[in-house]
């Protein structure tokens, strides 16, 4: 009898030894996994303002640690050999095994160079969200910080796991079109809202939105996306959305899109001028 991952909207169900749609949780046995438990393809010593964080511990740097396999399907991705390509699969069947306890001793052995803990990125982390948890415990007790990358697609008892020791993430906001996030990402833009609504008010929040041209590049359609992210509340009820950072980045062809056009950097600046009438901080990206 087939079993229901619960990770996110797909509640894949799996039959034994079967992977899920992102390719990073697998059934084994009577319970559904982390495939990808401590698989690492890519570790770096990044600066924090490349998550982007722009207004979490400035100047600082981070180690950066990314697995493989993405519960969606932007054909415009960047890291898309360790997302959701097939060279992402046969990358992660042959990645190198890290154990929480070793990534935690190298983000304290990096300290003395200005390292601020650990950021889980470059793939999806919630796919994986057990082995961001077991880390992330040992980064904190060793004083440091924990930071997610995330495109915000799961559901909420899997953020509430992951609260407690997360202090920092950056959340994409792709846009703000049932009809984008379900016909271009394959994913569900519902999902996301409730899951940044759940994160602020647990701790330290920044969003992006990549700007690709004809898709999510409207004055229009930024306004709405600026002006919801303003109305965002605190755990008390009070509203703290208007100092939520916007990322607002320009879209450079890349793997499914190689044939579209970068986006205009007029356009970046115009819609970071309509998304400033709701919110304080908002910053432009690639440009």
């Amino acid at each position: 009898m087939s079993m229901e991952c619960g990770v996110c909207f797909r509640h894949c169900r799996l039959e034994e030894g079967e992977s899920g749609f992102c390719g990073g949780r697998v059934r084994k046995g009577n319970r559904i996994l982390a495939g990808n438990y401590g698989k690492v393809t890519a570790l770096a010593l990044d600066p924090i303002e490349k998550k982007p964080l722009a207004r979490f511990h400035p100047g600082s740097l981070i180690l950066s640690v990314g697995s493989y396999g993405c519960n969606l399907r932007c054909p415009f991705c960047q890291n898309h050999s360790i997302s959701w390509s097939e060279e992402a699969l046969r990358l992660g069947e042959h990645a190198r095994t890290i154990t929480p306890e070793a990534l935690a001793e190298t983000a304290r052995t990096w300290r003395g160079k200005g390292n601020l803990g650990v950021a889980f990125t470059y793939n999806e982390p919630l796919i994986g969200w057990e082995f961001v948890q077991d880390t992330a415990k040992l980064v904190r007790r060793e004083g440091m910080k924990n930071v997610m990358v995330t495109n915000g697609t799961a559901e909420l008892e899997v953020l509430e796991e992951l609260l407690p020791w997360i202090d920092a993430m950056n959340i994409d906001l792709k846009g703000f079109t049932d009809r984008y996030y379900s016909q271009v990402l394959g994913g569900d833009r519902t999902m996301v809202m409730d899951f940044i609504r759940r994160a602020v008010s647990g701790c330290h929040v920044e969003l992006t939105t990549l700007i690709v041209p004809g898709e999510n590049d409207t004055e229009e359609e930024m306004e709405q996306l600026s002006r919801w992210v303003a109305g965002l509340t605190d755990g008390e009820g009070r509203v703290i959305g208007e100092d939520i950072p916007l990322h607002i980045s320009r879209f450079f062809p890349r793997f499914h899109r190689e044939d579209r056009e970068a986006t205009d950097v007029g356009k970046v600046y115009r819609l970071t001028e309509v998304a400033r009438q709701n919110l304080h901080y908002v910053y432009t990206g690639n440009c």
